[in-house]
């Protein structure tokens, strides 16, 4: 599970380095492709497997699964870190997520976004507060002992 959220900065070619823990725990391959929101996610291997394996069931025949289909696996790359611990973001999902200089990589339980920090940020103060979304999807935050 990835968790924690870390600031780095994305040289002028394109890389970025990832938080050590996150390497170790997506292995030596991994999927980087475009987010649902303006950010990239990164998926480990066998979670992007089922996720396209779940894809490939839905009927081709509906322009909104071959949108999302265009989408993930048509800008999606599979990709590995450098001797460095870095990725190297390509121009397209660069353009995509708005990211420039620096990034904020946050953990998400399943994936990891890395976001523009100006987009994440507008992003969390969006004017719905947590508690009223987690209200909404009645989500138990307040657990009783």
């Amino acid at each position: 599970m990835f968790m924690n959220q870390y600031s780095h900065t994305i040289d002028t070619k394109g890389r970025m380095i990832l938080p050590a823990k996150f390497r170790e725990e997506l292995g030596s391959t991994f999927v980087l492709a475009p987010g649902l929101d303006t950010c990239l996610n990164i998926y480990p291997k066998e979670r992007w497997d089922a996720l396209i394996t779940r894809l490939q069931k839905l009927p081709f025949t509906n322009h909104k699964v071959r949108k999302i289909m265009r989408h993930l696996i048509g800008r999606g790359m599979e990709m590995e870190c450098d001797k460095q611990g870095r990725i190297l973001i390509p121009q397209h999902l660069r353009t995509f997520a708005q990211l420039k200089k620096d990034a904020c990589i946050v953990g998400t339980g399943p994936i990891i976004e890395i976001w523009d920090p100006v987009l994440l940020n507008s992003d969390e103060n969006c004017g719905e507060s947590i508690a009223d979304i987690a209200d909404s999807l009645e989500l138990p935050l307040n657990f009783e002992l």
